[in-house]
């Protein structure tokens, strides 16, 4: 009987629902895991741990809705230290779901992380946790297109120039607010997580964690905007595929010089290309006589004057001259001692 009674309150047990805090908290946790991860964000794993903190947050979030914790009428003073916690639905749910992995539906991904991350900044807003400025929603964004597009639209609009220097100066105020209370977090995290901490200290626990999720969303929207930006024209590409290019037949080479004249003159600046086969070369060259085989054609002046040394040597011997016969002498002695090359320095011979 005592056996049937435990077996039954551990069943109602298992079935009971879980809490709020329950909920929040682990969902909080699988957060903190995902991002404190150094595995691929795309690996089965963490997917898993994502879908199950969504699956957690979002239940929570319906509880929330039901139990009506929050009202547009009522000053953060009036908010419970308990229930500050839950501000931070809507801030996790948009850092689930920008971890998901789904290339086939990241245009949608993005599109719901932005809707959450703008309704946790709407609700500080409406509390006056921290002053900043909202970003732009997409039904102003649609009226400004409408207006601009009714109106006269100038082929070339000038940057903004104050608009870019007030942004900047916004994200290094962000940038200070963010370290400054991740300072402080981290001094009093520790006396929070002990159980032991003072309800001022827990209460100003939440609001420092809240104002740093505050920037971290305004952050986010912005790099949201840009992707979202991307993807559409990457869903335009696919839908309206560029045409391919037809091919066409290789075009002959050839020069780009500023005059003709200079282009055979100078010539075009690098070797130019072929104009004739070898064997055409060869016949060429072969009808002229000018292979190696055949010998180096003479000009007739060289031939005139090598027959005209001949004729004066012939005729100096024939006339008995005595100082030409004594250098054909002295010539052919020579050659008998000395043999061919002889004396020739420049082949170092």
């Amino acid at each position: 009987m005592a056996a049937a009674e435990g077996t039954s309150e551990t069943q109602n047990s298992e079935t009971e629902s879980p809490k709020l805090s329950e909920l929040l908290d682990r969902g909080w946790k699988l957060f903190e895991e995902v991002d404190s991860t150094n595995e691929p964000t795309g690996s089965n794993p963490i997917q898993v741990k994502v879908k199950r903190g969504i699956l957690h947050l979002e239940e929570a979030t319906r509880m929330v809705a039901q139990l009506d914790l929050f009202s547009r009428n009522e000053e953060l003073e009036e908010i419970a230290t308990a229930d500050l916690k839950y501000l931070m639905l809507p801030a996790l749910l948009g850092a689930l779901t920008m971890k998901q992995v789904n290339m086939a539906k990241r245009l949608e991904q993005v599109q719901r992380a932005r809707v959450y991350f703008l309704d946790f900044l709407k609700r500080c807003k409406d509390y006056n946790i921290m002053k900043f400025e909202l970003p732009k929603t997409n039904d102003n964004s649609d009226d400004t297109s409408e207006d601009a597009g009714n109106g006269p639209s100038p082929s070339f609009k000038p940057p903004d120039l104050i608009a870019m220097a007030t942004q900047r100066q916004a994200k290094i105020e962000r940038y200070k607010q963010k370290k400054e209370t991740e300072a402080k977090l981290s001094e009093i995290k520790s006396i929070v997580e002990s159980g032991q901490a003072e309800d001022e200290v827990v209460r100003d626990f939440y609001l420092l964690t809240v104002r740093r999720w505050i920037t971290i969303a305004l952050e986010e929207i912005e790099s949201i905007d840009q992707e979202m930006e991307i993807l559409k024209k990457m869903d335009v590409l696919k839908q309206n595929p560029p045409k391919p290019s037809q091919s066409r037949p290789p075009m002959k080479p050839f020069i780009l010089t500023k005059d003709a004249v200079q282009a055979r003159v100078f010539g075009a600046g690098y070797p130019s290309l072929p104009t004739m086969t070898v064997d055409d070369w060869y016949e060429q060259h072969r009808k002229h006589g000018v292979l190696p085989d055949q010998g180096i054609p003479r000009s007739a002046a060289d031939i005139d004057n090598e027959e005209r040394e001949k004729e004066e040597k012939e005729r100096q011997i024939e006339n008995d001259d005595e100082e030409a016969l004594q250098k054909a002498r002295d010539w052919d002695n020579w050659k008998d001692t000395h043999r061919r090359g002889y004396g020739n320095r420049k082949n170092m011979g």
